[in-house]
């Protein structure tokens, strides 16, 4: 019921705003979201593991373990925990035994999960960069103007500076 209220609650304006991005979105991914798919496919991973894949593709953000996992990605941590056992098999991660808490395991992406995050994540670039390539110049400074200042907004700085790290390593 919560939801319905919420709903209604949004404008039409805020509706067609929605549409109109979720149209953006599906352009910049366009055929290479195909690419994604296809190496998920040849990869045999499931969604919930490539997601778990490209988050440990940076160790410096500290979600190496099954929990910090499960929290970053809004999944139980028996999804999370399945993914990673998943991964070991296939040889993508390993477990470590963390050196100051014998309890704790962290997950390590071995050198075949990182050739494998770096296919996903340059997939993923590949169909933004066709878009932005596209564009024509007043285009393009619209578009980075609009970017600029929706960074500003924190959450959405922190995410740019998440992907950044994992796209430039």
């Amino acid at each position: 019921m919560e939801v319905a209220t919420s709903t209604a609650k949004i404008s039409s304006r805020d509706s067609e705003l929605a549409l109109k991005l979720g149209a953006l979105f599906l352009r910049c991914m366009g055929p290479q979201s195909g690419e994604v798919l296809r190496v998920l496919d040849e990869s045999g991973l499931t969604f919930v593991q490539m997601k778990v894949l490209v988050e440990l593709q940076n160790p410096a953000d500290g979600l190496d373990t099954v929990t910090a996992l499960a929290d970053e990605l809004g999944i139980s941590a028996a999804s999370a925990s399945r993914a990673a056992d998943g991964m070991v098999r296939k040889k993508l991660v390993t477990r470590v035994e963390d050196p100051d808490d014998r309890r704790v395991r962290r997950l390590t992406l071995t050198a075949r999960g990182r050739e494998l995050a770096d296919r996903i994540i340059s997939a993923r670039l590949a169909g933004l960069e066709e878009f932005t390539d596209s564009l024509a110049s007043d285009e393009r400074q619209k578009l980075e103007a609009a970017l600029e200042a929706l960074l500003q907004r924190p959450e959405i700085a922190e995410i740019y500076r998440t992907y950044e790290r994992k796209t430039r390593r």
